[in-house]
């Protein structure tokens, strides 16, 4: 760009979702609008023109939000440019609003979908050469705080100095920053996200089909079922979009998503078969290769003291056995497919830390691990639940192997609305998960990657 006095330019956010709303928020704070990024009244923003008026009525006390129609006018006029839109739609918007004559002259356009492959071919196909690219994502929710998370920065093609002004840009945020391609971007966010998000989408489906509310039954009491229970309503109190772009329309993810329920069905035929030897011997193959590495000798992530803080049930307090199918089939998964979810903890979601914390929690406690085994033989407790369990995260895979985002949809918001009412609660008690989680894993001087 020929112009960088950083206290000049202004910021367009072409979306106002979630995650566009929580972005603009963000940046019009009282850290972003002060030098040496001085944005003054400029951020600009919009959504589908049918939301403009709604929109103009929400900012108009909001002096340093500037609503406008559609995303023309705020290519046109916007120095770093933000799409915060579907995935699934960011091809169509990117033609529509990115191409010669719609975009400012040297500007800097990004986007925050949690897929880059098909982000970064639309900016490559439709934005003009003048125009810079430096994708963003930021690996939390809406409503978590944005402070000491990581925040992905996509240097695609961009001078250091563009860089170095999207990094200032951004400074409210207070994030981590880690410096990643498209290309390995997506290969973390499936090693980490894909499966995480299938297991609690599956937990819900299971649990909808039984016409369970977990938390108000004795089977579904203590600190592992604690973190399954607000987790899975946490997952399902989002929109439904925010997990489909990712598990679809990320090759590895499919992948991931795939081996997942295949582990829950083979580990399910050998509790069903009364295999003990064979069970054991495989679920203790997976522990020694997926918990084999130097970060294992650090204490537990989560311990019973946190996680038998949070909990939904109300009266119920004798926890019952369980052989935690969902959990013992996530190492067999991670093992099948040689990921070590340690290596890519400097941006992992909070989501994630929370499942792995549960997960090294099981499988790091002899004692807990041969209980677990032994009921998964023995107890016929949970034999409906598991099967429920194994038919959803078939479903599932096969959803996202079809690409089909309607049947998606469809399935994610009528699990959602059967738990809607407990979702004010859940997300609560999942943001003091997610802050003692952060908490526990925290650690000063560990060095992220360097900057390209």
């Amino acid at each position: 760009m020929a112009d960088h006095d950083t206290r000049r330019r202004s910021i367009g956010i072409i979306g106002m979702g979630d995650m566009g709303r929580m972005y603009t928020q963000r940046l019009t704070s009282s850290a972003a609008i002060s030098p040496p990024v001085d944005v003054g009244s400029c951020i600009n923003a919009c959504d589908k023109p049918a939301n403009y008026d709604a929109l103009r009525q929400e900012f108009a006390n909001d002096k340093n939000t500037n609503i406008l129609p559609n995303g023309h006018l705020v290519s046109r006029i916007s120095d770093y440019i933000i799409y915060s839109v579907e995935a699934e739609a960011i091809s169509k918007i990117v033609a529509e609003y990115g191409p010669f004559q719609a975009t400012k002259v040297g500007a800097i356009v990004g986007g925050q979908t949690s897929c880059k492959a098909p982000e970064l071919a639309a900016f490559e196909k439709y934005l003009p050469d003048d125009v810079e690219i430096i994708s963003v994502h930021s690996l939390h929710g809406p409503n978590v705080n944005t402070k000491g998370q990581p925040l992905v920065l996509i240097q695609h093609r961009a001078s250091k100095e563009s860089l170095k002004f999207v990094e200032l840009v951004f400074s409210s945020f207070e994030s981590k920053y880690v410096y990643l391609s498209g290309e390995k971007h997506d290969r973390i966010t499936a090693d980490t996200q894909a499966v995480t998000h299938a297991a609690f989408l599956s937990m819900g489906t299971a649990w909808h089909a039984n016409n369970q509310f977990p938390w108000e039954i004795p089977r579904y009491v203590g600190g592992i079922e604690n973190v399954k229970i607000n987790i899975t309503l946490r997952v399902y109190s989002n929109k439904w979009h925010v997990y489909a772009g990712l598990a679809i329309l990320n090759p590895a993810a499919k992948k991931q998503i795939r081996q997942y329920a295949e582990s829950v069905t083979e580990l399910y035929k050998l509790m069903l078969g009364g295999h003990r030897e064979e069970l054991r011997n495989r679920v203790k193959t997976a522990r020694a290769a997926v918990f084999k590495s130097d970060a294992v000798k650090q204490n537990l992530l989560l311990e019973d003291e946190v996680l038998d803080r949070f909990s939904l049930s109300r009266g119920l307090t004798e926890k019952m056995p369980n052989n935690h199918l969902s959990l013992l089939a996530i190492v067999d998964c991670w093992w099948k497919l040689g990921i070590v979810p340690y290596d890519h903890m400097i941006c992992s979601t909070p989501l994630f830390r929370l499942w792995l914390g549960v997960t090294e929690y099981l499988f790091r406690k002899e004692e807990l691990l041969d209980e677990v085994l032994e009921t998964a033989i023995n107890d016929n407790t949970f034999r409906s639940d598991d099967l429920e369990f194994t038919f959803a995260a078939r479903a599932w895979s096969d959803c996202v192997s079809f690409g089909d985002f309607a049947s998606y949809r469809d399935r994610f918001e009528r699990i959602q609305s059967y738990f809607a009412p407990r979702f004010p609660e859940a997300v609560r008690v999942g943001n003091e998960m997610i802050k003692t989680i952060l908490e526990k894993t925290e650690k000063p001087g560990v060095p992220l990657p360097s900057r390209p």
